[in-house]
């Protein structure tokens, strides 16, 4: 992983020019001053919507895992959220761990990304078992090495991501993506080729690849570490 951009970049700018980056999800106002507080422009657009579903949960196993806010997001008002709150809480993300601490869960384990904590799952916890709280389109990585380690795991959906169409006539110096899910739709009505696609992870930049080479990935999966790397790379 590299925060580093590539050797020969074509993307080059004079002090003069106005660089520009368009953000495929709406930042908040923190967020959006890290950007503009550097002289860099921002347009936003939401290229996902998060669609929660209807799910029943039959048992509940002494832990739970979550990978994402909207998994998290989807259980709050669900009428076993105390029982949840009592069990070992599996998470990935720093901005996902603080969001269960805010609603009153209590982090066994956390890492940033969902193979890591698949490996500190199969190392110590390899004969407990596991509920996964996850999206329809849920990275795979995560429950098949668990399960591939005959880790007892159920998954259970809880929303699903869809693509919003937008269409925007104009290049970027940088594009901001949080997720595979916004890079295809993004590319669904508009092209990387003359952008830098900053993502947030390694599953993200995987998807991106299939676009553009010019890639820069954050160095922790982060929103606020995807922005650093932007204001690094333009403010060189």
């Amino acid at each position: 992983m590299s925060d580093k951009k590539d050797s020969g970049s074509p993307f080059q700018h004079s002090k003069e020019s106005r660089i520009t980056v368009l953000s495929t999800k709406k930042l908040s106002v923190n967020q959006r001053e890290l950007l503009l507080n550097q002289g860099i422009g921002l347009v936003e657009r939401n290229f996902i919507s998060i669609v929660p579903l209807s799910f029943d949960i039959l048992t509940i196993p002494p832990n739970i895992i979550f990978t994402s806010k909207n998994a998290v997001k989807a259980i709050l008002d669900h009428p076993l959220k105390k029982q949840l709150q009592q069990k070992k809480i599996f998470c990935v993300g720093e901005k996902t761990a603080e969001f269960l601490k805010k609603h009153g869960f209590s982090i066994s384990r956390s890492a940033n990304y969902g193979s890591e904590l698949a490996s500190e799952i199969i190392k110590d916890f390899k004969a407990e078992e596991f509920l996964f709280f996850c999206g329809k389109r849920r990275h795979d990585e995560l429950p098949k090495r668990l399960k591939g380690a005959e880790v007892k795991l159920t998954e259970i959906e809880v929303y699903d991501t869809q693509p919003v169409s937008n269409k925007i006539d104009r290049n970027f110096d940088g594009v901001l993506f949080f997720s595979p899910s916004a890079v295809k739709s993004y590319c669904s009505e508009n092209d990387l080729a003359e952008s830098v696609a900053f993502c947030i992870g390694k599953t993200t930049a995987a998807e991106a690849r299939n676009y553009t080479s010019n890639i820069i990935i954050a160095s922790t999966p982060s929103i606020e570490n995807v922005i650093v790397q932007v204001v690094k790379y333009f403010k060189l």
